[in-house]
């Protein structure tokens, strides 16, 4: 699994994470395992594993790290 910092959270349920390239993650609410995202914070590590969505790249299988 990839490893990366919670970049922006969105009051729509979704976000991005960097990743540590040029590129950020996307990330939606129902991709998130063991955490609500509520409960989330910019800032925080997370672990995913890279999936494709209806617009590209995302994440899925997010959990805290």
């Amino acid at each position: 699994m990839a490893e990366g910092t919670i970049k922006r959270l969105t009051d729509k349920g979704f976000g991005f994470i960097d990743t540590g390239s040029e590129n950020d993650m996307f990330f939606h609410s129902s991709n998130l395992e063991g955490v609500s995202y509520d409960e989330l914070r910019e800032g925080q590590r997370v672990s995913y594993t890279e999936g494709q969505g209806p617009k590209g790249p995302r994440a899925e299988n997010v959990k805290l790290v």
